[in-house]
Order: C-alpha cells, then sequence, then structure tokens
C-alpha cells in the first residue's frame, strides 16, 4: 500500500485536531502551518473530513476546525478510507465478481494482506497517534545535547 499525499496530509490534520481536542475550534492556517500543508490543500481535506463526519466547522470569528467525536473513537482506518478509498490490494478484493477465484488465482495471499493490514490500522486511533507523537517529541526535547 502507499499513501497519497491525500492520505498522508489528512491524517496530519486530524492529528493537529486531536492534539488541539478541547481548546475550541482550530484555524485552517494554523493547521498548514503546524502539518506543512499547503492551505487550498487542506481545505479540500477538511470539507472531506467534515462529509465523512471526522470534524465539524465553526464559522465566524474564532471559527475553525474541531474533531466530531473523541479522538480515541476514530481509527485510523477509517479515515483512510475516507480520504483513499478503497485500501485493496487488488479491485476483486472488495467487488469480489462471481466466478472470478478461478481468474485471480493469487487473490488468497493479497485477501490475506488486506485483511492483516485492515486489522492493523483499525486498532489505531487518531489519540494513539497523538500519544506517540507527543512521546516523541519528549525524547528529542530530552536528548538534545551540545
Amino acid at each position: 500500500m502507499l499513501l497519497s499525499t491525500k492520505g498522508d496530509y489528512g491524517v496530519r490534520a486530524m492529528i493537529d485536531l486531536a492534539k488541539h481536542e478541547g481548546a475550541g475550534p482550530v484555524q485552517r492556517t494554523e493547521i498548514a502551518r503546524r502539518r506543512q500543508i499547503p492551505e487550498s490543500y487542506l481545505d479540500h481535506l477538511l470539507a472531506q473530513l467534515r462529509r465523512a463526519g471526522f470534524i465539524r466547522s465553526v464559522r465566524g470569528p474564532g471559527g475553525g476546525h474541531m474533531l466530531a467525536k473523541p479522538a480515541e473513537d476514530i481509527c485510523l482506518l477509517h479515515v483512510l478510507e475516507a480520504l483513499e478509498g478503497s485500501l485493496a490490494p487488488l479491485a476483486c478484493l472488495d467487488n469480489p465478481e462471481p466466478g472470478q477465484e478461478a481468474i485471480c488465482g493469487q487473490e488468497w495471499v493479497w485477501q490475506e494482506i488486506y485483511d492483516s493490514m485492515r486489522s492493523s490500522l483499525s486498532a489505531v486511533s487518531v489519540a494513539e497517534l497523538v500519544d506517540h507523537e507527543r512521546r516523541h517529541e519528549r525524547d528529542a526535547v530530552i536528548n538534545y545535547s551540545i
């Protein structure tokens, strides 16, 4: 699986919103600056994430974006599928046609890989991504030396 820029940037935005959960709406310009995402591209991603039900937007002064549900309840698999579409390595894994097994003799190998990947991605929440990032930031500060 090769994650596109859309998936990468979308997950970055979700992590940023989760890190600021409870602090009110986060402005798009701040997310873009902190996560190094072009603002125009981020607009499209935020709209897609909003349509998928992961975030909500607040208009007006003091407005911005925030998670629509707790970061613990948002799994990486669902975010990536909302942004990327199917993550299946073969089209026949998502929509198998009758009799296709005879044509696609390798299908079982890819099905096992696909199922394993989906299981792994569904086991990771956005909150866990935030925790991992915070640990990494702490370790970077602690290991700083001259």
